[in-house]
């Protein structure tokens, strides 16, 4: 009688257990995705094909991070050249007994430190204002000393300047040593004011470099900078750096050995690094078949075709990692900012939890009977 009592017990416990939702971990591909055909339909689903991967490569980019474009290397002057509010140091020498540079005594006339004026010139006496704007030190030596000759023809000039504090640049955080550097080479590029500035702190996630200037802002990633030397933009005065970790991230969820926000490690990640960055899919639990990734458009992005846009707003990207073409086009298709990528349970853990408890049904059973 207790024997069929146990059969019975067990029976009911698996028929109760098939009728009711066991604690998952995550929920399965088939609830996330049903309903998606119905009319009225809340959201979209699109497998990741090579087919398919043209096309959702023509949609926008959501994730409502700010992009901002960037500026390409612009020849500078060869060396430095003296602009407006540099300082100047001027040195005479002259051998003239009747010099009016400099008395018998004397061997070298220092003049007064001059600072060059909005309009590019300095005064020498005797001689007035000379244009020494735009030019070496050395073509303003020559200039000054060319004018010298009304005075004096035997007369020689030293002449050295120093860039002034109105013509420097700004390297304002995520560096080791910020501060402003003046414009000594006046074909100084982002990487050498980053250099000067001690390079970006450790443990930045995909630095990204933004330079304002005036009233615009460009930005780049460091590891684009650094990998293509042209678009190491030439300085202006008055420009300023900032070095700042990347914005973009997406979330990580279900059956993952993570399941948190993580942030961009470079500029493009695929669904294969995603799944990579999140620990990958949990061997025990997770359906291989069903990787999802749940991104919202805005409402001009959709079109009725689906063709150029999506077809609602809402879209859910389905992913099958246990084939060659859903495995390639995993590792082509690109992860938005603040998508969702979201490993999905296998079906078959229900059957394994069903199981599990009716062999412990039957275990007690068991202990019944005896």
């Amino acid at each position: 009688m207790v024997g069929k009592i146990s059969v019975i017990t067990v029976m009911s416990v698996a028929i109760s257990l098939s009728g009711c939702a066991l604690p998952r971990g995550a929920a399965l591909q088939s609830e996330i995705v049903k309903n998606s055909e119905t009319e009225d339909a809340q959201f979209a689903v699109y497998p990741v094909t090579k087919d398919l991967l043209s096309r959702f490569a023509k949609w926008p980019r959501t994730g409502n991070v700010t992009r901002y474009s960037w500026i390409g290397k612009q020849k500078g002057p060869i060396g430095r050249v003296i602009l407006p509010g540099d300082v100047v140091d001027v040195s005479i020498w002259d051998i003239d007994e009747n010099s009016l540079l400099i008395s018998r005594e004397q061997k070298v006339a220092q003049l007064q430190t001059m600072r060059v004026s909005t309009n590019g010139t300095v005064f020498v006496p005797y001689v007035g204002s000379v244009r020494v704007g735009g030019m070496t030190d050395a073509t303003a030596r020559e200039e000054i000393q060319n004018a010298l000759l009304e005075v004096s023809t035997s007369a020689q000039v030293q002449l050295s300047s120093q860039p002034g504090q109105r013509h420097s640049i700004n390297v304002v955080s995520g560096v080791n040593s910020p501060g402003a550097f003046p414009l000594a080479e006046r074909d100084m590029t982002v990487l050498a004011a980053l250099s000067l500035a001690g390079g970006a702190q450790s443990g930045f996630q995909n630095p990204q470099i933004r330079l304002l200037r005036g009233n615009s802002t460009y930005t780049i990633s460091l590891a684009k900078l650094l990998k293509s030397p042209s678009l190491d933009t030439t300085l202006r005065n008055g420009d300023k750096i900032v070095v700042a970790e990347d914005e973009s991230y997406f979330l990580a969820l279900g059956a993952t050995g993570r399941e948190e926000l993580i942030t961009f490690p470079k500029e493009h990640v695929s669904a294969l690094d995603a799944i990579s960055l999140m620990g990958g899919v949990n061997d025990a639990r997770a359906n291989p078949e069903g990787i999802l990734v749940l991104r919202e458009y805005g409402s001009r992005a959709v079109r009725a075709d689906g063709v150029n846009g999506p077809e609602n707003t809402r879209v859910v990207f389905t992913m099958d990692l246990t084939t060659a073409d859903g495995l390639f086009s995993a590792g082509d298709f690109k992860i938005h900012p603040k998508d969702v990528v979201y490993a999905t349970e296998s079906p078959i853990n229900n059957a394994r939890t069903i199981f599990g408890l009716i062999g412990a049904v039957f275990g007690v059973a068991n202990q019944v009977d005896n």
